[in-house]
């Protein structure tokens, strides 16, 4: 058990706060937003940590910067209501004005050593390598907000926020991407060009709702299973557990021969019901998992679609079904059957499953049900571990805070693990990581960083 070391603090030099323009005229308008785009469920800012052992020259970063936003111009626009009405239900778009992009230099007084082991699971005190913006609302944010550290031992921490309301996963990594291919090769023709238009998933007029949206409700929670609620109620513990091949492959072992899957499939029913397990809940509740499902295939979006090209699966499943009693793994099994149904659902259908959530949203009073859910983001497989801005890859990626929603993320240096990441209450912690462990010889690192600023860090052998 070692004390936590907080974060010294970050040293802005004068001047280090630059609006980056796009470096050519680009077009101005009004951007239409989609419906999965203007979901409330997404009004905040993906922020991402990256850590690399040589700095990059910030002459060079804004440069690329300046250039990578005359091809994705929306990220130098700002959010604002498509129209006059006050209320909480407006619609967004963004307003393509060439405002520019927000870019902080900072240095800190440490190395990439101090901080490599310590970034596996965030605390608090790493929001200080994030530039905060000062705005009234989530509309007077810029869609992209960077911060630049550099460190005494040479290295570089670079942070991202981007919108979520024009991005998603992918379309993130499309632009982070574009924008290290101009840093390493300043001349060179983007590999990837991005597609803006929205209009490719606009709802039908009048709506059709063809099939029943379970990860969708319009009532409100009871107040015995707002889970998010009870969960945001206490300290948050950050937890973070990795599955390399050896532990993926003995989770598959409890479903083979009678049923074939995915990593992610076994690895999120798995986290599912580790944790409703932890949580002490009514045997005959019914409790849901929310997981993003990429659609640019199904749907036949355009290369290089890079706003929110994702849908919802929701599997659900009464308590008593997931959780595992007296060792009983094939629950496991059950779980895994209920994640693959509700992928099928929303791939199947022709994409009428899809536009018939799109129509859905177009009701304001509709939002995600989080009453009784986890909800799982799958970072891995998305390809974050790779930038390279010339300097070589970075050493660790993965979020810049810990949250109550569940993150798959990747592992640098093994393509096969997942590392999951999610906080949960202190007073569930312990049972979350004992469910969570994998029986037949898991080695697992494991850390716990309380919002207190203690942190834990031991071995489990189970």
């Amino acid at each position: 058990m070692l004390e936590f070391v907080e974060l010294p603090d970050c040293f802005y030099p004068r001047d280090a706060i630059t609006i980056i323009t796009p470096c050519a005229p680009t077009p101005k308008h009004s951007l239409y937003l989609s419906n999965l785009d203007d979901q409330k469920f997404l009004r905040f800012s993906i922020k991402y940590l990256y850590l690399f052992k040589k700095s990059v020259s910030i002459e060079a970063l804004k440069c690329s910067l300046s250039r990578v936003l005359v091809d994705y111009y929306p990220l130098a626009g700002r959010l604002r209501k498509n129209n006059n009405n006050d209320d909480d239900d407006h619609k967004l778009e963004v307003d393509c004005n060439g405002e520019g992009a927000v870019l902080a230099e900072a240095f800190m007084d440490s190395t990439i050593e101090d901080l490599i082991e310590a970034s596996k699971v965030p605390n608090k005190s790493w929001r200080k390598l994030m530039y905060k913006v000062e705005a009234q609302s989530f509309l007077d944010i810029p869609p992209l907000v960077v911060q630049v550290t550099n460190l005494r031992c040479g290295g570089m921490i670079l942070c991202t926020a981007i919108n979520h309301c024009l991005c998603d996963g992918i379309g993130t990594s499309q632009f982070l991407h574009a924008w290290a291919q101009l840093t390493k090769n300043p001349n060179t023709k983007l590999t990837i060009i991005p597609f803006h238009g929205r209009h490719v998933l606009k709802s039908r007029d009048p709506p059709q709702v063809r099939f029943p949206l379970p990860g969708y409700t319009k009532t409100k929670p009871t107040q015995q299973v707002e889970l998010l609620k009870m969960m945001q109620s206490q300290p948050l513990v950050a937890t973070s557990f990795t599955f390399g091949s050896h532990q993926v492959l003995q989770l598959k072992k409890q479903c083979i021969p009678s049923l074939k899957c995915t990593t992610f499939e076994v690895v999120a029913a798995h986290t599912w019901r580790s944790w409703i397990g932890s949580l002490n809940l009514n045997s005959d509740l019914t409790v849901k998992l929310l997981f993003s499902i990429n659609i640019r295939k199904s749907m036949n979006l355009p290369q290089g679609y890079y706003g929110n090209g994702f849908v919802l699966g929701c599997a659900q499943s009464k308590v008593k079904d997931l959780v595992c009693d007296n060792n009983n793994n094939n629950n496991l099994h059950h779980g895994v059957k209920l994640v693959q149904q509700a992928k099928a659902t929303t791939w199947d259908n022709n994409g009428e499953y899809i536009r018939s959530m799109i129509d859905f949203l177009e009701d304001k009073n509709v939002r995600t049900d989080l009453s009784t859910s986890m909800v799982i983001s799958q970072w891995s497989k998305l390809g974050l571990e790779d930038l390279d801005f010339g300097v070589g890859k970075p050493l660790h990626m993965g979020p810049l805070t810990s949250d109550v929603y569940c993150l798959f993320l990747p592992v640098v240096g093994d393509p096969h693990a997942v590392r999951v990441l999610v906080s949960v209450p202190e007073s569930m912690a312990e049972s979350f990581r004992h469910h969570m462990m994998v029986k037949e010889s898991w080695e697992s690192h494991h850390e716990d960083v309380n919002t207190n600023g203690y942190h834990v860090q031991e071995k489990l052998f189970v």
